[in-house]
């Protein structure tokens, strides 16, 4: 079957978004990618919620709700079951999979990301990926379905097609510099500030070393 992209923000999205709240830092440094994320959360699930995943999958079958509808299913689990967060986004992840939903790859994720009315910004965003990743070869980017982090040690840039005409350059700061470039208002992924660019003559030098001063930060 080939890939099925959902609407909206990704079960895993979410959950390296969310999860955060309800884990301590030592496991969230054990949670290298979002794979583990959602081991992590299966092996705990039947202690917070009663049930395990495997049980929950086929309450969700038997509900009589379309399994490929996640937000659906996340509403039944909140209404329905006082279910949590965390616990409804891998619930739905694991329903839509057993349905016959393919997580998408990395690049079927960026690809989702800039076509139609946003495809006039994937040359703003390759440049950028090129900048960040040239950072080091400890830096890996990761799927999303709304954006693409990149990591080194932890998320260090993030970098969103916010509009049709605007990308969100999101960086994260121990200790942020002082720029006028940079903004903290609706950001990106785990960001802590976030540079807005339109075009690419906008990457320009202090881009470019506000970047490395947050993967140097987050080493």
């Amino acid at each position: 079957m080939g890939i099925r992209f959902l609407t909206g923000s990704t079960p895993l999205e979410k959950l390296l978004e969310e999860c955060k709240i309800s884990f301590t830092k030592d496991m969230m440094a054990k949670m290298t990618s979002p794979s583990n994320m959602m081991d992590s959360l299966t092996d705990s699930m039947k202690e917070r919620t009663g049930k395990t995943l495997e049980e929950w999958v086929l309450a969700v079958q038997a509900s009589g709700i379309d399994p490929m509808d996640q937000k659906a299913v996340r509403n039944w689990l909140k209404t329905e079951h006082s279910v949590l967060q965390n616990s409804q986004w891998a619930i739905a992840d694991a329903a839509a999979r057993a349905a016959g939903w393919v997580r998408p790859s990395v690049e079927g994720y960026i690809d989702s990301q800039y076509q139609g009315e946003k495809a006039a910004l994937r040359p703003i965003f390759d440049s950028l990926r090129e900048i960040i990743e040239g950072m080091g070869e400890d830096v890996s980017a990761e799927g999303r379905g709304g954006y693409t982090p990149f990591l080194r040690k932890r998320q260090f840039a993030a970098v969103q097609a916010s509009t049709r005409t605007r990308i969100d350059l999101g960086l994260r700061f121990k200790e942020a510099p002082q720029s006028e470039l940079l903004s903290t208002k609706s950001l990106p992924g785990q960001s802590t500030h976030k540079i807005s660019l339109t075009s690419l003559e906008e990457i320009t030098d202090e881009v470019r070393g506000l970047i490395r001063l947050a993967y140097e930060q987050n080493g």
